[in-house]
This record gives structure tokens, C-alpha cells and sequence, in this order.
């Protein structure tokens, strides 16, 4: 079942954005007079097809179902001379430059459109959320070192607002990122009673983040979680045999204090097949209850300390909703805040300071649409934008074949007053084609080594 919800929420996310991407091109190359032959959903043979409207336009789907086109009329793909007299003011290549520009370009605007608009939907609709509240830092974790503390509500990072968990994770991977040029990151805070506080987060510490990993983590930031509350007790399981009872409630482990949920998880994984001492309010008395977590091996080799019972409790959840023109003002910066960091991402991977292991394929696509269809529709949503902001981006790269290339020789065109050479453009053209093949094979391989 997963499976094929994993496999539909993968083929709805990119036939979508395709979809949107192509109509962009179609569009605009209808109202700058351009005729259109075929609009293919996918690439390679056609397997199905129809004609519709007065130039008789081709809608097609086509075998391979990773990208789409909009083909055009074109002399460079045949011969002028077949080309009806009438039509000939309709071919692309005898539209002025700004024509050819806007035609290229609308195919990744529309991506970016479709980004706004799914994010304006959900802000106004409203995101339920973890709050920024706060779990206590790790030791030696840069949080810890800065002084930050448990039940701390982050308000700001580097002067930007957040109000959920996901605009707080956001704010740190960018300040990850901005810390290779050595700027540190600077954490605004409330603390419960006492204020507002700002920290610092010093750069050489965000440094020494590796973005594959979970980031908010790795600088001791976690969602904060209740007290330990058991909730069912398996019966066949370690915590049921020690005595362990629905209601208890967890206060210490080995004579240390056991602060949340997590810190709990934490500790019963790591003490597999050992005894530890349980401090556990029971009715208003503190009983101690001896466990022996079961030793169990995951798949990927690990052994952990599992007692089989149900933690009750959950984060501090909140609410994030705008009205419609704050949510449109919003939107926009999160398209333009994304594009920008993906760019930058890229850059980093080109000169050797972000590992290449961030390529990610359509494996990893598809088990994100299927892990966020899973959540929820705005979870699923939120993926979609994501992937169609990233989908802009990609296309806007000056690479031959890609609209980014195209824009680059119209660009190219506007200075120098004349197209770029046909003997140049069919070289860049096969090299292009490698570079993508390349990258493709990389994305697949990083695939792969995910999974295994």
C-alpha cells in the first residue's frame, strides 16, 4: 500500500509540475504569435495524443515519464521551404530576441508562480505546527555553549522572524550556509519570565555542520517534548515484565532526572540488555521499578534498547496563518529566499564546500512524495512547492539544452547584436547533453547509496 501511494503521489507531484512548466512555455508562445505543434507531457515516443484548437496543436503524452515539451515552429527542425507562406511569421526563430526571452523564461516563472501560490494557500489556509519552544541543548552542542536553555522560544534568526519549527529550521540551514563566508549567526529568544535575550552562534561552530545531516540537531536546537507519561504498556514486552503500568510517569533513570520524551527515547536505546533504575511517579508516590530494555537489531545493523510502551505528550503545537496579502508577501520571500539558497547550495558543490551527496534523483523525489503524502495534504503541498521551486532553478541554469542555456545565447544575442553561431550552439549542445547525463547518473547513484 505504501508503495503505491509512494508511486501516485510521485507521478501527481511531477505531472503536475510539468504540466505547469510546459503551459508556461505554451502560453506565452501563443501570445507572442508563435505557433505551437505538440504539447507532450513526458519525453521520447508518443503514446497517445489529440488535436484541439484552430492550429490543430498536438496534446500528447509520451513514453518516458521524466519531463515534457512544447514543440514549436521551428526552422531550425525543418526546412523553411516546407514551412506554409502563411505560417511563416509564426515560426519561432523569426520572432526578436525579447520574444524568444520571454517564451524560454515563462517555462521556469510558471514553476515559480506555482511555488507562490501553493504557499500563499497554505499560509492563509494555516500550517499547524511545532512551536519554537525548545528542548535543553546537547552538551557541547554550539546552543549549549551559547547559553541557550529548555523552554526557550527562539524568536529570530539574524533579524528574521520565525514562528514554527519549519521557518526556525529554514532560518539555521541559511545561517549554515552564510557562516562559510564567516558570519555568525545571531538567535534572539524569550525566556519564560525573564525576557528577551540575543545569542550568538559562532561561525567556526556553523561551520562544522554538515547540511547532510539533521542541521537544527547538530546545533543542539530539538523540538521541546513533555515529560515521559506511559501511556499503552505492551504486554509482551520489557517495560510490561518489569512492572511498568499505564499512567506512570518517568522522573529519573539511574538517579539522573529524566526531562522529556526524547531524552528518555534517548537513553533506554542505548542501555540494551543492561538493568537500569527507574524513578517513576506512580498516584502521587515515587516507586522504583528495575528494567531490562530488550536488545534488538534494525536492519541497518544497529543494535538498540527497546521496553515496548507507549510515551504520551506531543510538542507545543501552534497555528501559522496569514491574511491573503501577507501570505502572498510571504510566499514570495520563501520562493525568492529558497531560490537564492539553492543557488548558492550549488555553488558551494562546484568549488568543493558542500558534498555532492545533496544531488538527489527521482528515488529520493518519489520517497519524499510519498513520506509527505503520508503526513498530510499540506505537508504534501508544501513537498510540491518545494520541488517546483527547485524545478525553476534547475531550468534556469546556463547550461545548453536547459531554458537557462537558451536565455544565455538570447542574452549573448542582445549584446552583440547577432546569434550566437550555429556550429557554437551545436557544440554546447552535446556537451550539455553529457552534463545532464552526468549529473542524472550522479542523482541516481546517491539514490542507490541512500537506500542501501
Amino acid at each position: 500500500m505504501n508503495l503505491l501511494q509512494t508511486l501516485l503521489a510521485f507521478i501527481v507531484a511531477l505531472g503536475t509540475l510539468v504540466i505547469i512548466h510546459e503551459l508556461g512555455h505554451y502560453l506565452v508562445a501563443r501570445w507572442c504569435g508563435v505557433k505551437v505543434l505538440r504539447f507532450s507531457v513526458g519525453m521520447g515516443r508518443v503514446v497517445w495524443s489529440r488535436r484541439f484548437g484552430p492550429d490543430q496543436t498536438e496534446w500528447a503524452v509520451s513514453a518516458l515519464p521524466l519531463g515534457g515539451y512544447v514543440k514549436m515552429l521551428d526552422a531550425r527542425e525543418q526546412d523553411a521551404k516546407d514551412i506554409p507562406p502563411d505560417d511563416l511569421p509564426r515560426e519561432f526563430t523569426r520572432q526578436n530576441v525579447w520574444k524568444r526571452i520571454a517564451i524560454v523564461a515563462a517555462g521556469p516563472i510558471a514553476n515559480f508562480l506555482l511555488a507562490i501560490a501553493l504557499y500563499a494557500g497554505l499560509y492563509m489556509h494555516g500550517i499547524e505546527e511545532p512551536a519554537t519552544r525548545i528542548a535543553e541543548p546537547a552538551a557541547r552542542t554550539p546552543a549549549s555553549i551559547a547559553g541557550l536553555d529548555r523552554d526557550d522560544v527562539v524568536r529570530a534568526v539574524n533579524g528574521n522572524p520565525v514562528q514554527g519549527w519549519s521557518e526556525l529550521r529554514w532560518e539555521l540551514i541559511e545561517a549554515v550556509v552564510e557562516a562559510k563566508d564567516g558570519t555568525p549567526a545571531q538567535v534572539e529568544l524569550e525566556r519564560p519570565g525573564r525576557g528577551r535575550f540575543t545569542f550568538t552562534l559562532p561561525a567556526e561552530a556553523l561551520r562544522a555542520v554538515d547540511l547532510d545531516d539533521d542541521v537544527p540537531g547538530a546545533l543542539g536546537f530539538a523540538i521541546w517534548l513533555p515529560a515521559p507519561v506511559l501511556g499503552k504498556v505492551d504486554p509482551a514486552g520489557a517495560g510490561a515484565r518489569a512492572g511498568l503500568r499505564s499512567g506512570d510517569q518517568v522522573v529519573a533513570m539511574d538517579g539522573k532526572p529524566v526531562v522529556d520524551i526524547g531524552a528518555f527515547s534517548g537513553a533506554i536505546r542505548k542501555a540494551a540488555g543492561r538493568t537500569v533504575q527507574l524513578d517513576v511517579r506512580r498516584g502521587g508516590e515515587i516507586v522504583q521499578v528495575p528494567v531490562v530494555p530488550d536488545a534488538e537489531t534494525g536492519k541497518d545493523g544497529v543494535t538498540v534498547g527497546k521496553i515496548k510502551v507507549e510515551l504520551l505528550g506531543r510538542p507545543d503545537m501552534i497555528v501559522v496563518a496569514d491574511g491573503p496579502l501577507a501570505a502572498l508577501a510571504k510566499s514570495a520571500r520563501k520562493v525568492w529566499d529558497t531560490s537564492v539558497l539553492t543557488v548558492r547550495m550549488i555553488g558551494r558543490m562546484i568549488v568543493g564546500e558542500v558534498s555532492w551527496k545533496n544531488v538527489t534523483g527521482p528515488i529520493t523525489i518519489a520517497d519524499y512524495a510519498g513520506q509527505s503524502s503520508r503526513i498530510g495534504l499540506a505537508s504534501y503541498l508544501s513537498f510540491m512547492a518545494v520541488v517546483s521551486i527547485s524545478l525553476g532553478v534547475m531550468n534556469l541554469l546556463p547550461i545548453p539544452v536547459l531554458d537557462g542555456g537558451h536565455l544565455l545565447y538570447y542574452s549573448l544575442e542582445v549584446l552583440t547584436g547577432r546569434p550566437v553561431p550555429e556550429r557554437f550552439g551545436e557544440i554546447a549542445q552535446r556537451l550539455g547533453v553529457g552534463l545532464l547525463v552526468t549529473l542524472m547518473a550522479l542523482a541516481v547513484f546517491n539514490d542507490v547509496a541512500r537506500l542501501l
